[in-house]
């Protein structure tokens, strides 16, 4: 199984964090040991005084397939879920600098919560999905998937031209505006369409 995440998906997260909008998707991979299951708590990590949330829905690949054409893309996922893209921004913004690659500060253990999956099939459009994450009960992230830059279905497609894609494998689809830091203590609630799907402590 890997966790394959879009980056710079939403312009307002993108404005906010002064990137450039990308030509094409931004690509890149967590490793099996960054998903964290229902229950389970975030462990702080010792290297970063700068962690960040980014709440992002969750699609579930249950076919394999590679060189998928856009328009049979919906046939290679049945199930979504929301999950927390935990980053290390201070981390990052020191490899950036130096033109280096980021996954120390985008892959490491624990940095990928998932909810649990429920059907495409309870909501009308996937393309139209209310999601949320609260912080101490206060909403700090809001979005809907109409707000992608690229869709659900052009995404399946344009990473299946590079990476086989295998059943369980996780795609985080980007994360709106509102990021930000958290600190051990935090309680962080993430809903899909006003249901709650995912909670979790910062340790």
């Amino acid at each position: 199984m890997k966790i394959i995440c879009v980056g710079r998906n939403y312009a307002e997260h993108i404005a906010e964090l002064n990137n450039q909008t990308p030509d094409s998707p931004v690509i890149f991979l967590k490793p099996e040991t960054a998903q964290l299951r229902p229950g389970e708590d975030f462990y702080y990590p010792e290297f970063s005084k700068d962690v960040h949330y980014e709440v992002e829905l969750v699609v579930k690949i249950n076919r394999a397939g590679k060189n998928i054409e856009e328009k049979f893309a919906h046939k290679y996922y049945s199930e979504i879920g929301i999950g927390v893209d935990f980053t290390a921004r201070d981390l990052q913004s020191e490899l950036k600098s130096k033109g280096l690659p980021w996954e120390l500060a985008k892959a490491f253990n624990g940095s990928a919560p998932v909810s649990d999956f429920v059907p495409v099939s309870d909501f009308g459009d996937i393309q139209d999905i209310n999601f949320s994450l609260d912080v101490n009960g206060e909403t700090r992230q809001s979005g809907n998937s109409s707000m992608m830059i690229y869709r659900i279905n052009y995404l399946i497609s344009f990473v299946s031209k590079y990476f086989m894609l295998k059943t369980g494998d996780l795609i985080f689809t980007g994360t709106p505006k509102g990021v930000g830091p958290v600190q051990i203590g935090d309680k962080l609630t993430a809903s899909i369409e006003g249901k709650k799907m995912l909670e979790l402590f910062v340790k």
